[in-house]
């Protein structure tokens, strides 16, 4: 029975228990991650839910890299919000693993929560991070064709796998639109 720290970001104040909520999986879950920085990242989606936009992965060091697909991208997403991180312990029978997010555990159960730290400003909470080494952002400006085209992708698949054809108007499919309106087209021409 090992005990975990795990850290839940929020737009939500006051909370006392955190409670598996239904969100884009079959069942309820409280998502977690294991790196403060990662759970930082869901104060500021860039879609509303139940779709999430957060493009990050890790560096070989296992620092996380917000990767940004279009110019000044993590300014905008995360400027100006404001949250709450939350901090639980949790039993290793209490959380599963979150495919392909190392970091990532999906809470079953209620928690109590341990501590809470009020974020006036997502932006510059995530600049403190990059100051310290705990966070990498992968600027637009630097990206090859090949990194952007590997994201782009993805946003086909995902787009085309959750038929959004069908959605046109739900937020991740307006979010793709504006941002990424060539994906869009590709993905209305059968791609």
């Amino acid at each position: 029975m090992i005990i975990t720290e795990l850290f839940h970001g929020s737009r939500t104040g006051g909370i006392k228990i955190l409670e598996p909520r239904l969100a884009d999986h079959e069942r309820p879950y409280i998502y977690f991650s294991t790196i403060e920085v990662v759970a930082a990242f869901y104060l500021c989606n860039g879609v509303e839910r139940p779709y999430y936009w957060f493009p990050y992965g890790f560096s070989k060091n296992g620092i996380p890299v917000y990767d940004e697909l279009y110019p000044d991208a993590l300014r905008e997403v995360s400027e100006g919000i404001s949250g709450f991180i939350y901090t639980v312990e949790a039993e290793e029978n209490e959380v599963l693993p979150f495919k392909n997010i190392p970091c990532a555990r999906l809470g079953t159960v209620p928690f109590k929560v341990k501590n809470c730290i009020e974020v006036p400003d997502a932006y510059e909470l995530l600049m403190k991070y990059v100051s310290e080494g705990k966070l990498f952002i992968g600027k637009y400006e630097d990206k090859s064709e090949r990194e952007l085209n590997w994201y782009y992708n993805k946003i086909l698949e995902y787009i085309s796998g959750k038929e959004m054809i069908k959605t046109p108007d739900c937020s991740y499919a307006k979010f793709v639109r504006e941002k990424f309106p060539w994906i869009w087209e590709k993905y209305e021409s059968g791609f």
